[in-house]
């Protein structure tokens, strides 16, 4: 389908036509400076805030990909810290040992700094807050503590 692009100052903007006027009349009188292209020429909307206009195409910016990514893993992550922090809590009224919690939330921590070592957009798609699977057993203590059992 053949869509509008244009620089709305902020991003990248695409119209659909709705086929009551031509893409051409659409194109000069909701947006002159657009231009017209395929819209399966755009890229994956996964990075759609870092979208931007170059020599008439849509690419993503990577840098803008990258602080997208880091919000979204402190948005994943702030609930997660909040559940350690009471599994903490609990483990201290209860004089358990807490090194695992600990281990847990500086992980939750640092989870951003992976976003620095990427070097593709699919490798910042793949990034997320879940545990490797090598942890498994320091993933049932941590399971645990956030259904509040201590283990």
């Amino acid at each position: 389908m053949k869509v509008i692009i244009y620089n709305n100052g902020n991003g990248v903007s695409v119209v659909y036509p709705t086929g009551e006027l031509s893409i051409e009349d659409v194109q000069a009188k909701d947006c002159p400076q657009g231009t017209v292209i395929d819209d399966s020429t755009l890229p994956s909307r996964d990075f759609r805030n870092a979208w931007e206009l170059v020599d008439e195409a849509v690419s993503v910016n990577f840098a803008k990909a990258q602080d997208l990514t880091k919000d979204r893993l402190r948005a994943e992550r702030n609930p997660l810290l909040e559940a350690q922090d009471v599994a903490f809590q609990r483990a201290l009224e209860n004089s358990s040992d807490t090194s695992a919690i600990v281990a847990e939330k500086q992980r939750l921590r640092d989870i951003t700094n992976q976003v620095d070592t990427a070097t593709t957009l699919d490798e910042l798609l793949t990034l997320n807050c879940d545990k490797p699977v090598a942890e498994v057993t320091e993933q049932h203590v941590v399971e645990s503590t956030i259904e509040g059992e201590l283990s």
